[in-house]
């Protein structure tokens, strides 16, 4: 599906620009704690724009999946909730977004799950 692979080609273009600018406009802004829970928010979009990317592909060739369409979604809910909450961590110091957190690793989890599914199914 094309819009998968728009949208995980903007979120790996953001993830390198978040991750440049974490290591140059925040590296002497943030105490290190901060930094990595940033560099954490990065890492976990890029590996999940990724899989959004393989979800439009995986849709390229089973057109009428919902596992993989699902799969595709919860990747996109995960970065929310998931690296967006450890951005906004490292920006303010309000612990309570870390709460937040475990509902994005529970949406990748679960995306991961589908497209393991729709692999065994339709692959």
């Amino acid at each position: 599906m094309k819009v998968f692979i728009v949208i995980g080609a903007i979120n790996a273009f953001l993830a390198v620009a978040f991750g440049a600018f974490g290591a140059h406009g925040l590296a002497n802004k943030l105490e290190p704690k901060y930094l990595e829970i940033w560099k954490t928010g990065v890492t976990y979009q890029m590996f999940h724009a990724t899989g959004i990317l393989v979800a439009g592909i995986l849709l390229g060739k089973v057109a009428s999946s919902s596992l993989f369409t699902w799969s595709g979604w919860l990747m996109v809910i995960g970065i929310i909730l998931f690296s967006g909450s450890l951005y906004l961590l490292s920006l303010t110091k309000v612990g309570i977004l870390g709460a937040i957190t475990p509902l994005g690793g529970v949406s990748f989890l679960a995306a991961w799950v589908l497209m393991i599914i729709g692999a065994v199914k339709y692959l």
